[in-house]
C-alpha cells in the first residue's frame, strides 16, 4: 500500500472516531470503541512485514496514519502509536538480524495489542527481580502504561541484583493473563483523557528465562535506547502534529466569519507559521528514522530527542495561537479547541523531557558519555 493509501485507511475511520472523542473525554474512560475499529480494519498489524503476515506499513506510512487519526481523537492516536512504537522497534531488530522476528508474528497472527511501560522505566527501570527455578519472580508497578485496559502483552523491564555483573535491566515481553497482573484504573487526567495510560500493578508474576529479550547494566546508556529513540520518537509524536493540525483548522474556520478584522487577519498569519514550523520539525524527525536504515548511533538519536522536544514546543504554540485566533468562543468545548490545548500539553512529558533532552544532546555534542 502507498503512504496516501494508509493516510485513506485513517480518515476513512475519522467520523466513527470523532463520535466517540469528545464522550471519552468528557468521561475519562478508555477509547475502546476506536481500539475495536483500529483492530478490525488490520492497523495494530500494518508494521509488520507482509512476509510476516502484516500489512507492510514503513516508517513514514504510520507517522502519517497516526497523523490523520490525531486530527480525530489524540487519545485514539496517542494510545495506538504506543503499540506502534514497539513494533517498529521490533522490525528495525528484525532487518538487522536480531530477534524480533518471533514478536511480529505473535502480533500478526493473534492481532495482538503491545504495551509499553518505557516512559516509567528509562534507564533506571523499577521493581525487584528474584531468581528462581527456570527465571524469575517480579513485582513492580509500571505508571503510564496507555491501551493497558484492552492490551494483551507489555513490553517491559525490571531490575535485577545479578551476583556475578551486579546491578542490570532485564527486558522482557509480559502477558497481561500472567498470574499476579492487575490492570489499574488510575488515569484521571489534564489532557489526553481517553488513552487509558493506568497503572499496572504486577505481584510476584513468573518470568521464563527463555522470555528475556535482553540484558544491561542498570543506569549507563545502552545502543539499544539509539535505537528506540530514533525510531519510537517520530510514531509518538505524530499523534501532536494531527491535534495541532485539527485546531488550526478549527480556527481558521471560526475566523473566516470575521475576517474583515485585520487582528484576526494577523493572528490567522501567525497560526499559519506556526503549524507550518510543526510540519517542518516533524518531517525532518521522519526522515531522521529513514525507513530502519540506520545503524545505532548517539548522534541520530540526539537528532530524534532534539526534535521531540521543539515539535513538543511547536505544536503547544500552534494550538495555543488557535485558541488566540478561535477568541472567547473557543473556551466552549462544543468548538473543540479547548480539549485539544488540553491534549497537546501532554507532548513534552514523554521521554527525554525538555531538560533532560538538553543536557543529553549537550553533553553529546562536548564528546562526554551522554548521561
Amino acid at each position: 500500500m502507498t503512504t496516501q493509501e494508509w493516510i485513506e485507511k485513517a480518515r476513512k475511520l475519522g467520523p466513527e472516531l470523532d463520535e466517540y472523542a469528545a464522550r471519552h473525554d468528557q468521561d475519562g474512560t478508555f477509547v475502546e470503541e476506536s481500539f475495536t475499529a483500529l483492530r478490525e480494519e488490520g492497523l495494530f498489524k500494518a508494521l509488520v512485514p507482509t512476509e510476516l503476515g502484516g500489512g507492510g506499513a514503513g516508517i513514514r506510512d504510520i507517522c502519517e496514519l497516526i497523523r490523520e487519526l490525531g486530527t480525530h481523537c489524540g487519545s485514539t492516536a496517542l494510545a495506538y502509536s504506543m503499540h506502534s512504537h514497539l513494533v517498529a522497534s521490533a522490525v528495525w531488530k528484525y532487518r538487522k538480524g536480531q530477534p524480533g522476528e518471533a514478536l511480529l508474528r505473535k502480533v500478526a497472527e493473534k492481532d495482538l495489542i503491545l504495551v509499553s511501560t518505557g516512559a516509567g522505566d528509562w534507564l533506571e527501570s523499577n521493581g525487584v527481580m528474584e531468581k528462581v527455578e527456570g527465571g524469575y519472580r517480579y513485582t513492580s508497578k509500571k505508571p503510564f502504561a496507555s491501551g493497558s485496559p484492552v492490551g494483551h502483552v507489555m513490553i517491559t523491564s525490571g531490575r535485577y541484583e545479578d551476583p556475578v555483573e551486579g546491578p542490570m535491566v532485564l527486558h522482557f515481553p509480559l502477558p497481561f493473563a500472567t498470574e499476579g497482573v492487575t490492570r489499574g484504573t488510575d488515569w484521571d487526567t489534564h489532557g489526553m483523557r481517553g488513552t487509558g495510560s493506568n497503572t499496572v500493578s504486577i505481584e510476584g508474576a513468573f518470568i521464563p528465562e527463555e522470555s528475556i529479550a535482553m540484558r544491561r547494566p542498570r543506569g549507563p546508556w545502552h545502543p539499544a535506547f539509539n535505537v528506540i529513540g530514533t525510531i519510537a520518537l517520530p510514531i509518538l509524536m505524530s499523534p501532536y502534529v494531527g491535534v495541532a493540525e485539527r485546531a488550526t483548522e478549527l480556527a481558521l474556520d471560526s475566523a473566516r466569519k470575521r475576517s474583515a478584522d485585520p487582528n484576526v487577519q494577523y493572528l490567522a498569519g501567525e497560526l499559519l507559521n506556526e503549524i507550518h514550523v510543526v510540519h517542518a520539525i516533524w518531517r525532518a524527525q521522519v526522515d531522521n528514522a529513514n525507513e530502519y536504515d540506520f545503524m545505532p548511533e548517539l548522534d541520530r538519536a540526539s537528532r530524534a530527542v532534539q526534535a521531540k522536544t521543539t515539535l513538543g514546543e511547536a505544536c503547544i504554540r500552534t494550538v495555543d495561537k488557535a485558541m488566540e485566533l478561535g477568541g472567547g468562543g473557543a473556551f466552549f468545548r462544543k468548538v473543540g479547541i479547548e480539549r485539544l490545548m488540553r491534549d497537546v500539553r501532554a507532548a513534552p512529558f514523554h521521554p527525554l523531557q525538555p531538560k533532560r533532552q538538553h543536557l543529553f544532546s549537550g553533553r553529546i555534542a562536548l564528546g562526554l558519555e551522554p548521561v
